[in-house]
């Protein structure tokens, strides 16, 4: 679960945190609250996408719908 959110977390924290802390030269910290925010994020993505489908009298979540925020 997110903390203090209470809602479950829907990325792999391990790639996650892999990914944004990059490679090579350029590497970055990433803190504690990073990956609650980017599952904030997610979820409203989500969200975003579930409007669009049903405004557009769909049941069928497409890429564009996530996409074309």
């Amino acid at each position: 679960m997110a903390k203090g959110k209470g809602k479950e977390m829907l990325l792999v924290g391990s790639k996650t945190k892999e990914a944004l802390k990059g490679s090579g030269k350029e590497t970055f910290n990433v803190s504690s609250d990073a990956l609650d925010a980017l599952n904030e994020y997610v979820y409203w993505l989500v969200d975003q996408a579930q409007k669009k489908c049903k405004a557009n009298g769909r049941k069928t979540i497409r890429s564009y719908d996530i996409l074309a925020m």
